[in-house]
């Protein structure tokens, strides 16, 4: 069971052998590259398909409004959303998104801990999008009119079937389908045409329809004034339309080309997507308004969740109905696939690597286990209710996008494009409201979201104290004057200096206290070895070695995240390279131990000797072959 678990479990960024060249993961090519507009359907599978559910939330939330609410979103659509995440393609072109902008603009653990914040609201965007998803898929294969009555209660079981279906698809093996959803789209998209299309001539045909809308608007609002501030203040529950961006930077690595190219084919998906969907969003808004009543909207309602259904039933048939049910049950489920793809995806990129999950975590398996179980939760919880979700899934795509014109803001302003800043501000300044506005009036969203920011930080705090005596250094390169040290004399033996002034006394203060307490000698060979911690909060890294003479003894210096584990992969290493065992001495620390160890765990640094040899020994169960460890 172990086996087939953790088959394929990829360790990126580890050596391999000597000549091995080091990737970083996030530079790793995909195995297969398309066309933007094929990459679209990708990402068009979960944009596009909110259309199933969109325009049946919108009239709920903004009853005869709904379509100056959506002409609204639309405009946040096409001058907020669409500027920022153009500029997100342009400075994260390996698919990490505003996350990686914001983790390498805030370096050391502010901006690790904000990316784990930001991975809660993520968790919550994408599991909701398959919950929601489901649901909405269930919905419309319940209220079709072939299906027998008695089975119209099933929603959560059939909900919670098509959530275990897509869990099985992806532990048999999903891989990516890009010609799959291309034909999804293309046929999801002509149907909404032919369906959006007869309404509207229906609407030209009736005139009085449009009269009657615009009466119940005049009796409920006194001035246009008045309908656009109901309108800014329902329209965040309208977010829903607004879910496609973030993963449409998350597939950028699938577009064809060189990293240009692949810039600006991703500019080009997300431009066209964004169209797309305004000029869909705005139509089926109107129509689904202006021909459905009001009751059909509300629980129990034929158009409850499925508006465009109803008016392809109603206007073009049962069949046609039929196969537009089947064709919106395809790509929801299918926007399910891609949400879980996508978690499975940002998942290994982040908490790995911060040393905040264990490795098994970079296997599919065991993750689409984790998250299957989680959706299962979260269908119950929600009773399979699409327009229940709908808060919840609004919280995490405006918390995303909000990241995304945080990033987009204080990058421009390091590169010292202040215009393209304050617009980017003004833009996060909206989307602050949207967000507060949608947290005030659902708090569900908030609260999921919340519990997901707690259980990813404790598990990853919990995990990375647990992974603390790891070998963490990917690689260790030493320099041809530190290759030499390395391969002169006798034995092998290091001085572990803490290092401070660097000067003559420093290092004669410490060749006498190798003396005291070691009795060793500095004509023995004897080479200082001295770690600085760069950035603590980073867990694996590199080790370049290089070495030099100062005030006639001989320094080795590296940069690493953590010195005991510097120590220790040089030790191992020197091993390697010589044939021979090295020796590394120390004194021992003042200080309460436990104290040391969180200093170890958040500074890279504490009670270095016991540590490095625990690394030591868990690095080379042989104690015949393991490096010497001496404390005096």
């Amino acid at each position: 069971m172990r086996q087939w678990l953790l088959q394929g479990l990829h360790r990126p960024g580890r050596k391999a052998g000597p000549h091995h060249q080091h990737v970083p993961e996030h530079e790793e090519p995909p195995h297969k590259q398309h066309r933007w507009w094929q990459v679209m359907c990708l990402t068009g599978v979960d944009y596009f398909s909110t259309l199933g559910y969109q325009p049946g939330i919108a009239a709920l939330a903004a009853g005869a409004l709904s379509p100056i609410a959506t002409l609204l979103l639309v405009a946040l659509t096409l001058f907020g959303a669409l500027p920022v995440y153009r500029s997100v393609a342009g400075q994260s072109p390996h698919g990490l998104g505003s996350l990686s902008m914001l983790e390498k603009l805030l370096p050391g653990w502010r901006g690790k801990l904000l990316v784990l914040f930001l991975l809660g609201f993520v968790a919550t965007a994408f599991i909701v999008t398959i919950t929601l998803s489901a649901a909405d898929a269930s919905a419309h294969l319940l209220h079709n009119p072939f299906v027998p009555a008695g089975v119209a209660d099933w929603q959560i079981p059939v909900t919670l079937a098509l959530i275990a279906a897509l869990g099985a698809v992806f532990l048999v093996g999903f891989s990516e389908a890009i010609s799959i959803a291309v034909v999804l789209v293309a046929v999801y998209l002509t149907l909404n045409v032919v369906v959006i299309g007869t309404a509207l001539a229906e609407v030209v045909q009736h005139p009085g329809k449009v009269t009657d809308w615009r009466s119940v608007l005049t009796s409920d609002y006194s001035s246009p004034v008045a309908m656009i501030a109901v309108s800014l203040f329902v329209m965040p529950k309208l977010a829903l339309g607004l879910s496609g961006f973030e993963t449409g930077v998350a597939v950028m690595p699938l577009v064809k080309g060189n990293i240009e190219q692949r810039i600006g084919g991703a500019r080009k998906l997300l431009t066209t997507a964004a169209a797309l969907m305004s000029v869909f969003l705005i139509t089926s808004s109107f129509a689904t308004t202006v021909l459905i009543p009001k009751k059909e909207f509300e629980e129990g309602g034929q158009a409850n969740g499925r508006a465009l259904a109803y008016l392809a039933h109603r206007y073009l048939g049962d069949w046609f109905g039929t196969a537009y049910d089947l064709s919106t049950v395809a790509i929801l489920w299918f926007a399910g696939a891609s949400a879980m793809a996508g978690l499975i995806n940002i998942v290994p990129r982040y908490l790995p690597r911060y040393g905040m999950a264990p490795d098994w975590t970079r296997a599919t398996r065991p993750m689409v286990l984790i998250f299957t179980g989680i959706s299962f939760a979260i269908t119950l919880l929600f009773r399979a209710e699409v327009e229940a979700q709908g808060g919840a899934y609004a919280t995490g795509v405006l918390a995303l996008i909000l990241s995304a014109a945080v990033a987009a803001t204080l990058a421009a302003w390091k590169r010292g494009r202040r215009p393209a800043s304050v617009g980017f501000g003004f833009i996060a300044a909206i989307l602050v409201y949207a967000t507060a506005a949608n947290i005030v009036e659902r708090p569900d969203g908030l609260v999921i979201a919340v519990l997901f920011c707690v259980a990813i930080v404790v598990t990853s705090l919990v995990s990375r104290a647990t992974r603390s005596t790891e070998l963490r250094i990917t690689d260790v390169a030493f320099s041809d004057e530190a290759r030499r040290y390395l391969n002169e004399g006798g034995e092998i033996r290091f001085i572990a200096n803490e290092p401070d002034a660097r000067d003559h006394k420093e290092y004669a203060d410490k060749a006498r206290e190798a003396w005291e307490l070691h009795r060793l000698r500095s004509d023995e060979g004897l080479v200082f070895l001295e770690i600085t911690v760069k950035d603590a909060s980073e867990f694996e890294s590199e080790l370049r070695v290089t070495a030099e003479e100062r005030h006639g003894y001989r320094v080795m210096t590296a940069e690493s995240p953590s010195i005991a584990n510097a120590l220790a992969a040089v030790l191992l290493e020197a091993r390697d390279e010589t044939g021979k065992q090295p020796h590394i001495y120390f004194h021992w620390a003042e200080g309460n131990p436990v104290g040391a160890l969180l200093r170890y765990l958040v500074f890279g640094g504490g009670d270095v000797p016991p540590m490095t040899r625990e690394i030591l020994r868990q690095a080379e169960p042989d104690a015949e072959r393991r490096p010497l460890v001496h404390v005096g």
